[in-house]
């Protein structure tokens, strides 16, 4: 409990300005709804849409907010999905398909959302893997070499790494290891 007073139709993320604003004038409303939440993180275009949905501005205020903040620059989902794509696969580990179903969630167009993963090649991909295989590979010594393979491989498919590259970069480091890596393809 914050010790905070809560009145009826107060939420948890509504700020005291905007309580304090006209509830006649939602432009004006839409726009300290947007710009408070802009002041904290990036957002989408539809991140705030649904914020001022939620908050009951009106559709048309809410297109017109919108769009006077893209047009200033407030608000750009190329640049929030580069940024993303960016911080996630250097911070995660994450691969392109992953990312793109993060973006996806966020509402990022399709063609932004190509535009963006396509900033990571195969090779910085694949060099990605690589290091999140060497990292977790000694947490799985003393296990069975099918039991390794399947936790590698399932690691890196959670985080949206193609089936034939995780197996290829999981054999490539068991065999670094000193692991007889005959018959895997057999197996998998």
């Amino acid at each position: 409990m914050t010790g905070r007073t809560e009145w009826p139709g107060d939420s948890p993320d509504s700020s005291r300005a905007e309580k304090e604003l006209s509830p006649q004038d939602p432009a004006e409303r839409a726009r300290a709804i947007c710009l408070r939440l802009l002041t904290g993180t990036p957002r989408t275009r539809k991140q705030l849409a649904d914020a001022l949905r939620k908050r009951e501005i009106p559709d048309d205020v809410a297109e017109e907010i919108l769009s006077r903040f893209e047009d200033v620059g407030l608000i750009d989902d190329a640049a929030f999905a580069g940024a993303w794509v960016e911080s996630r696969h250097h911070g995660r580990g994450l691969a392109r398909r992953a990312l793109a179903r993060e973006l996806r969630t966020k509402g990022v167009e399709p063609t932004l959302i190509q535009e963006a993963v396509e900033q990571l090649d195969s090779e910085q991909e694949e060099a990605t893997a690589r290091e999140l295989v060497a990292r977790k590979l000694r947490a799985t010594r003393g296990l069975e070499r099918d039991r390794r393979l399947r936790r590698l491989a399932g690691m890196l498919a959670r985080k949206g790494y193609p089936e034939g590259m995780a197996l290829r970069v999981v054999r490539q480091a068991l065999e670094a290891e000193g692991e007889d890596t005959d018959g895997l393809d057999e197996t998998f």
